[in-house]
Order: structure tokens, then sequence, then C-alpha cells
């Protein structure tokens, strides 16, 4: 509803959360966690036995989604640690400029703000497009961030 006196509206959302608890102990490798506020992907898991003071412990070492660097941490198996709400997307690439694609969804819903990514994808990317083939492109998607994680060609 508006603001009667400023005619400001005010929204809110449906209330998502971008993680949630997971105990340290039913992580796997090949999921995801939270380590420095970025999302991970874990690619190497172990536990230690519980010592003479306590708590069995979980080594995690995990590589950023976005970024591809490696993180790791130790937490105490019965410790909760957040878990990224990570999303995986198939657009349709229509255009390249200034360094961001053009996509649209299934919908119809056209896209604009992601950037084409660096390295190797990015540069097969831009040339298959240049190429004239028709491409699908996937976006992952968690807290707030979106980045291109893959390209093929559609049939």
């Amino acid at each position: 509803m508006a603001d009667n006196e400023t005619g400001e509206y005010h929204t809110s959302d449906a209330g998502a959360s971008l993680t949630y608890p997971l105990q340290c102990g039913n992580l796997k490798k090949g999921g995801y966690c939270v380590i420095k506020d970025r999302p991970c992907k874990i690619v190497e898991y172990t536990t230690s036995k519980t010592g003479k003071h306590g708590h069995a412990k979980a080594h995690i070492v995990a590589i950023d989604i976005f970024t591809n660097k490696k993180l790791e941490e130790l937490c105490p198996t019965s410790h909760n640690m957040d878990v990224p709400n990570v999303s995986r997307t198939e657009f349709q690439l229509i255009d390249i400029s200034d360094g961001f694609l053009s996509l649209l969804d299934d919908k119809g819903q056209e896209k604009s703000d992601v950037p084409v990514p660096n390295g190797d994808l990015g540069t097969q990317l831009e040339q298959q497009f240049a190429d004239g083939k028709d491409l699908m492109v996937s976006i992952i998607a968690s807290m707030g961030e979106e980045a291109c994680v893959g390209v093929k060609e559609t049939t």
C-alpha cells in the first residue's frame, strides 16, 4: 500500500532465504556450503575422531562457485553451517554486447545483466556466437550473484 504522507510503496519478498543451516556432519563431497561468506562447492571432506576434549571435527576443502578460489574450513561435526540455495537455469543466448550476455528464458523474459565469463569458457562462447551458432547457456545463481558456467549448441 502507498504511504499517504510520502506516496512511497513498501513491498516485501516471499521471505526466501539465501542460505539454510545444516549440521556440519551431514555435508557431503559435491554439495555446497558457505565459507567466509562465499558460496562454495565441497571438493574434499574428511572427519577426525573425537579427541580428549570433545567434538569430532570436519575438514572441508571447497571451491568458490563464482571465483574458483580454494577455501578451507575446520568445523565440529555437531555444529551448523550455512548452505547456500543454488539454482541453475538454462537461457538462450540472443546477443553479446559491452561484455554482457543478452539472454532469453523459456517464458520469453529477457535478461541482460550477466557478464561474459572469463577464461576459456568466455572465449569459446564468443567464438561460437560469432560463428552464428544457436547457443544455450547455463547460469548459476546463489546469494545474490549470477555467473555463466556452461554453454552448449542447440540442435
